[in-house]
């Protein structure tokens, strides 16, 4: 969006909250200033405020939880661009409103939702097998909670970077930077299933080294992750608000329990906020597999 655009866009949602919502001036200016601070975010990720996807949302989602932001404020500043995008949308600016599936904190809580390891179970357990994709989706779930990766993460992730043999994957994190995952025996065990199926899908030129596939042979989209882990968890009875990202906390929360190292855990995450480089600089590969597997539940007998 060039600047004058960006400054009609604007002009054009400050006369709708003011003339259709009947906001006051200082509810008005509220709403301004939560904009103001996404624009001034995307700016310096380089990112035009009319392509953005929910993933950079969510990035930005993450920067106010690292920044020390209340809950509920962020939960306010998030409130603000939901209404952001979905004037954008209705004013014909963008044809989709990537902000849809935008979530916020709940307020008075601290940490995020998370689940037990017998509750991702249970989850697993109400995969049906017999369909085509129940090994795959049970592959993505526990991959998602034995390797603590981010959902974009999986959905990109190739089958050029898994190193089954050795017990690592390869992941590109923010900005690219890289990080090696170890990755549990009953993640590779689930994997193996769903690379079975695969083998007899048909798939599209150019999908090929994705390891996760829709049924027409392309790869899998966050929001298809996200619809398909909420019908899990009602069918399971699980009745946490969870989402991809819940299995990435429960993998942390599960290793913290388990008295895993903290710098080891930050490092597996690949947090902006903790300078990962420096974490490898006194954790190698070898140690962090080491306690990953003497931590998490997935490899405790």
């Amino acid at each position: 969006m060039e600047k004058k655009e960006r400054k009609d866009a604007l002009r054009q949602y400050q006369r709708y909250l003011k003339l259709q919502k009947g906001f006051t001036p200082n509810t008005l200016d509220a709403y301004l200033r939560d904009v103001q601070k996404l624009l001034l975010y995307l700016k310096g990720e380089g990112i035009d405020p009319l392509d953005v996807k929910l993933e950079d949302l969510e990035h930005f989602s993450a920067s106010l939880h690292d920044l020390g932001i209340a809950p509920s404020s962020q939960a306010r500043i998030l409130c603000g661009v939901r209404s952001f995008y979905r004037f954008l949308n209705l004013d014909g600016w963008l044809e989709q409103d990537p902000a849809e599936l935008l979530e916020s904190p709940k307020t008075g809580e601290h940490l995020p939702e998370f689940l037990s390891t017998a509750e991702v179970d249970q989850l697993e357990d109400i995969i049906d097998l017999s369909k085509w994709e129940g090994h795959r989706n049970k592959a993505i779930i526990e991959v998602l909670f034995s390797c603590g990766l981010r959902v974009s993460e999986l959905v990109n992730l190739p089958l050029s970077n898994l190193y089954l043999d050795e017990g690592f994957i390869r992941v590109f994190g923010k900005g690219r930077k890289e990080r090696l995952v170890p990755i549990s025996p009953k993640a590779i065990k689930e994997l193996n299933l769903w690379f079975d199926d695969r083998r007899h899908m048909t798939i599209k030129p150019g999908e090929e080294d994705y390891v996760f596939l829709n049924r027409r042979g392309s790869h899998l989209t966050r929001t298809m992750i996200l619809i398909m882990i909420k019908q899990y968890a009602r069918e399971a009875g699980i009745q946490k608000t969870i989402s991809p990202h819940t299995l990435r906390h429960s993998f942390a929360t599960a290793l913290l329990e388990g008295g895993a190292d903290l710098r080891a855990i930050q490092a597996m995450l690949g947090h902006e906020s903790i300078g990962t480089t420096e974490i490898y600089t006194h954790i190698d590969t070898t140690t962090l597999r080491e306690e990953i597997l003497q931590h998490h539940p997935r490899n405790i007998k």
